[in-house]
């Protein structure tokens, strides 16, 4: 695995962390609607914990945002190029520790159905499902990770 670094986003990395969500390979096809023209924004970078995950050369490989009043993952992205690489299990590992700190007992996660099986093997657990509503035509699968 190359040189990984976990830091703190700044509002200068918004254009990074949009370009990582509208090109992701996990969100093409049916699953489309759900990132088009979705954006990551500045303010929500700074009123929110989101980490990035960039290499020596500062490239994004990959970025998640928890957010602490609803106890959730909000957020998690891996570039496609970096999958594979341990990237989103060092975030998955970065995130708990955050939410540890933050004095949360769990963290919910409403997860992207393909990812589903990420998230239990990086150690959440199933706790039901999210009907489909709107504009998303799928049931999402809902994980929670214990963390006290």
């Amino acid at each position: 695995m190359p040189d990984i670094t976990v830091r703190r986003a700044v509002a200068d990395d918004a254009k990074r962390l949009t370009r990582l969500v509208r090109r992701s390979a996990a969100y093409r096809g049916d699953y489309a609607p759900m990132v088009a023209g979705y954006q990551v924004g500045g303010a929500y970078i700074e009123h929110h914990p989101v980490f990035v995950a960039v290499d020596e050369d500062d490239r994004v490989l990959g970025f998640y945002a928890l957010l602490l009043d609803e106890a959730e993952l909000d957020l998690a992205f891996v570039a496609d190029a970096a999958q594979g690489l341990g990237i989103g299990r060092l975030l998955m590992e970065h995130m708990t520790g955050q939410a540890r700190a933050a004095g949360l007992r769990s963290v919910r996660v409403v997860a992207h159905p393909p990812a589903e099986e990420f998230y239990l093997r990086t150690g959440a657990v199933p706790t039901g499902t999210v009907p489909a509503t709107g504009r998303i035509f799928w049931d999402r699968p809902v994980l929670r990770y214990d963390v006290a």
